[in-house]
C-alpha cells in the first residue's frame, strides 16, 4: 500500500465511517469486507462496487427463486455499496455517473419489489429535470408527504430508511434530488446556481396536489435549503433542519471544496463563496412560519451549534433537539433519529390534516 493511497484511504473512511454506512443502508458484513479491502490497497470505490455487484447477484437468485423480500432486501444492499462507491469521485466523471446509474438502477430494482408504492419522478426545471423517488406506505389512507434530502454528497434513495420511518406512520416520503445532486446534476446538468428554494418547490407542489399536509427535511447542508423552501412556501407544514450552516462558507476540506465545487459546476472559489453567500439564511429577512425541528450533534465536526441558531431564530415555532456525542446529521443515533423525527412529522402533519387539508387515499396514490 502506498502512502498516496493510505492517504486517501483514510480521507473516505473520515468522510464515510461506519455509522454513516450503516445510516446509508450498507450490510454491516460489507463494512467489514469493505474495510479488509481497502486495508489491503484495493480502491475504495473499486471495492465498494465489487460488493455491490456481489449483493445483486444475490439479490438476482432470490427473485428467480420467489423470494421477493430477501431479494428487495439485497438490491437495497447493492444500492448502498453502489451511493457509497460513487461518493468516493467528487468530480463529475464518467466513473461517477455509472457508479450513480447503477445505485439508480439497483433502488428501481428494489422498489419494483416493494410493499409500498415506489416509483421515480421527473420534474422540468430550469432547462433540466429535478429526479426524486416518490415512495407511498402500503396503507389505504396516507396522511401526508415529506420531502427528504441531503446535501453535497447524499441524495435521494440514500435515504430510504428515512422513508422507512415515516411509511411506519402513514406518511409519505419523495427522496429528493435537488439542484447540485444526483441525476439532477449528472444527468440534466442542473447545478447550485438556481433558485434553489424555487426549484424544491417544484417537489412541494407535486407532493400539494395530492391535497395532503406537505413537510421537509433536510440534511447536511439539504438543511439550509429546506429551510430556505420553507421560509419562502407557503404550502410547507413542517421542516426539519439536520446538522446545517445558515451561513455556509469553504471548509479546509479538500473533499468539501471538491464537492462544492462538483455541486455548482465550476472550480472558482471566488463563485462558490459567492454562491454560498447568496444561499445563507438570514432571519432578519427570513421567517419560518411553520414548525421547525432543529437537529443537532455536540460531536459533529464540521457543524456548531452556533452555525445553527439562525434557523431557530428565524422561527415562530422551533424545537431544538441535540445529541451531545451526535456525529455529523447524528449518523450514530440514526433509528433514535428517525424514529424521532418521524414522530414528530406525524404529529405536525395529522394536526395539519385534522385542520383541513385532508388526506390521500389508496385509489389516488398514482396521479
Amino acid at each position: 500500500m502506498t502512502d498516496e493511497i493510505t492517504v486517501e484511504t483514510a480521507a473516505h473512511w473520515r468522510a464515510m465511517p461506519a455509522t454513516r454506512l450503516l445510516d446509508g443502508g450498507m450490510d454491516y458484513a460489507d463494512i467489514v469486507l469493505l474495510e479488509r479491502a481497502t486495508r489491503d490497497g484495493v480502491a475504495w470505490d473499486v471495492a465498494a462496487e465489487r460488493l455491490g455487484n456481489l449483493r445483486l447477484e444475490v439479490a438476482e437468485a432470490a427473485r428467480k427463486g420467489g423470494h421477493t423480500v430477501t431479494a428487495r432486501n439485497a438490491f437495497r444492499a447493492a444500492a448502498a455499496d453502489f451511493v457509497f462507491a460513487q461518493m468516493a469521485i467528487n468530480a463529475d466523471t464518467e466513473r461517477k455517473r455509472d457508479l450513480y446509474e447503477g445505485f439508480s438502477a439497483a433502488v428501481g430494482a428494489a422498489a419494483a419489489l416493494s410493499p409500498a408504492s415506489m416509483h421515480k419522478i421527473e420534474l422540468p426545471f430550469a432547462g433540466g429535470r429535478l429526479v426524486g423517488w416518490h415512495v407511498i406506505p402500503d396503507r389505504s389512507t396516507v396522511l401526508g408527504t415529506v420531502i427528504v434530502f441531503g446535501g453535497q454528497s447524499g441524495w435521494g434513495a440514500t435515504y430510504l430508511r428515512y422513508a422507512d420511518a415515516l411509511a411506519a406512520r402513514g406518511l409519505a416520503t419523495i427522496l429528493a434530488e435537488g439542484p447540485g445532486q444526483g441525476e439532477t446534476r449528472l444527468r440534466y446538468r442542473v447545478h447550485l446556481d438556481v433558485d434553489v428554494a424555487a426549484a424544491y418547490g417544484e417537489f412541494v407542489r407535486y407532493t400539494a396536489e395530492s391535497g395532503t399536509p406537505v413537510g421537509i427535511w433536510g440534511n447536511s447542508v439539504g438543511g439550509l435549503f429546506a429551510a430556505l423552501t420553507a421560509a419562502r412556501n407557503d404550502h410547507i407544514d413542517a421542516c426539519c433542519v439536520n446538522g446545517a450552516f445558515a451561513a455556509p462558507r469553504l471548509l479546509s476540506f479538500r473533499t468539501f471544496r471538491e464537492q462544492a465545487a462538483a455541486m455548482l459546476g465550476t472550480s472558482d472559489e471566488t463563485a462558490i463563496e459567492r454562491n454560498f453567500r447568496r444561499l445563507a439564511f438570514d432571519p432578519v429577512k427570513e421567517q419560518i412560519r411553520c414548525p421547525l425541528l432543529v437537529l443537532h450533534g455536540g460531536a459533529d465536526p464540521l457543524v456548531s451549534l452556533e452555525d445553527q441558531q439562525p434557523f431557530l431564530d428565524g422561527a415562530d415555532d422551533a424545537m431544538l433537539q441535540v445529541w451531545d456525542d451526535g456525529e455529523h446529521t447524528i449518523y450514530n443515533h440514526a433509528d433514535e433519529r428517525n424514529d424521532l423525527v418521524a414522530d414528530w412529522f406525524a404529529d405536525r402533519l395529522t394536526t395539519s390534516s385534522r385542520d383541513g387539508m385532508g388526506t390521500m387515499e389508496l385509489a389516488d396514490r398514482e396521479r
